[in-house]
């Protein structure tokens, strides 16, 4: 008896000792919407390490009592980017923490003290709560360098002229957490009004990359998840929004390159009923308004490396039917079709993923396929003109229409372009 109650006490000593060296979630707090902003904060060996310091001073007092509820000293604080609703209250943090280092890329650093686009005197106006004086990083490190901090190591990553003008991600290796600023957030209104919206659908295809093994995502704004499906979501949300704004800056569209007010009541009405409840990241009441304007700009003035071809705006079925083609992969091509699936090419009829996946052996396999322009985007459907060219040379234009239910494409029309 004796034997087996020292068994089990040095088994629950055990197990004690393990749930101690496991690492816990990071502490959270959200400011209130609208523009609701995230601070976290992570049990570090020598402290806490924060991360982002929330809209304004009062907000970061509110976080501040929070995390000294903790009863652990800071050891540092990180940046993700220069957006005011991330720095503002920085003072406040390190009024409170004044023995906490701040930490940020140099290209964060040198974005926030120079401001070239006036965000800072912009966020005054329309908030009399920010802070007439800015609080920096009193540390930097070179983009992408790993950082010691706390007795943590975090990988980092800068990506430019995407979400915001510079941003950098903290990846810890250890736990598979990902902090990802605002380059990918979950269930919220982005802001789109750098006009980058194609450099940011570009920068989360390298952060699907440079972290391929990421577990959860904690996002500048909204609630943690998986990080594939984050991004995923933050990539459909982008895809999306350009799709709905591409026909309106179209050269036959009602006003040329102006977005007319029955075109954005229309892309607005689309975006509620796609993404219902969705708060905005920012207290700018016109955020719809605003956005649709500058993605406008950019798809009225943009480099072809970023048109149409490069995918973007392509639902996630019809993407991945496009590189099965252009990879040669039959396998998944086949797979981008429901197992009921209907194919209509120039009027010969093939019905199921088993027939499909032969006439793409036969007449598809090998060629090249590069996507023009979506000419028609709505929910669930999609019309492109494409340049199919068998065996890699030569080709003739054509439409493709795909109907798409959920992850598959459930029917698809192709005919020749007029």
């Amino acid at each position: 008896m004796n034997r087996l109650l020292a068994v089990s006490v040095c088994a629950i000593v055990a197990v004690a000792c393990s749930n101690n060296d496991k690492p816990t979630n990071p502490g959270r707090f959200a400011s209130p919407n609208p523009g609701s902003v995230n601070t976290y904060w992570i049990q570090a060996p020598e402290g806490l390490v924060l991360i982002d310091t929330l809209r304004t001073p009062d907000d970061a007092r509110k976080a501040v009592a929070e995390i000294k509820k903790t009863g652990t000293p800071v050891a540092a604080i990180l940046l993700t980017h220069s957006h005011p609703d991330h720095v503002g209250g920085a003072g406040a943090f390190d009024e409170a923490f004044p023995d906490a280092p701040i930490y940020a890329s140099k290209a964060t650093d040198t974005t926030m003290r120079q401001d070239k686009r006036g965000f800072y005197p912009l966020a005054r106006s329309a908030n009399p709560a920010f802070p007439a004086k800015l609080t920096y990083a009193d540390r930097t490190f070179d983009d992408g360098a790993p950082l010691q901090v706390g007795g943590l190591r975090f990988e980092t990553a800068t990506f430019a002229h995407g979400e915001s003008e510079t941003a950098t991600v903290y990846y810890r290796p250890d736990t598979g957490d990902l902090y990802s600023g605002d380059l990918a957030t979950a269930k919220v209104t982005p802001a789109l009004i750098e006009g980058t919206s194609c450099g940011w659908l570009q920068a989360l295809d390298q952060l699907n990359k440079r972290f391929p093994s990421a577990g959860t995502l904690y996002p500048g704004h909204g609630s943690s998840g998986p990080a594939r499906t984050l991004i995923a979501d933050q990539r459909g949300y982008l895809q999306r929004f350009r799709g709905l704004v591409r026909p309106a800056v179209a050269p036959d569209s009602p006003e040329g390159g102006t977005v007319s007010p029955g075109e954005q009541k229309s892309i607005i009405d689309e975006l509620e009923r796609a993404y219902p409840g969705y708060p905005p990241v920012a207290d700018l009441p016109t955020i719809a308004q605003e956005n649709i304007k500058a993605v406008a700009r950019e798809l009225s003035t943009e480099n072809p490396a970023c048109a149409d071809s490069s995918q973007e705006d392509l639902l996630a079925p019809v993407r991945a039917y496009v590189t099965a083609v252009n990879e040669g992969n039959l396998d998944a091509l086949a797979r981008a079709f429901a197992e009921e699936a209907e194919l209509v090419d120039v009027g010969r009829r093939f019905e199921g993923r088993a027939a499909i996946r032969a006439w793409a052996e036969a007449e598809v396999i090998g060629g090249k396929l590069t996507v023009t322009r979506v000419t028609e985007n709505r929910p669930g459907y999609q019309r492109l003109l494409v340049r199919f060219a068998p065996g890699g040379q030569g080709g003739f234009a054509a439409n493709y229409a795909f109907t798409v239910n959920g992850s598959t494409i459930t029917k698809a029309e192709l005919t020749y372009a007029n």
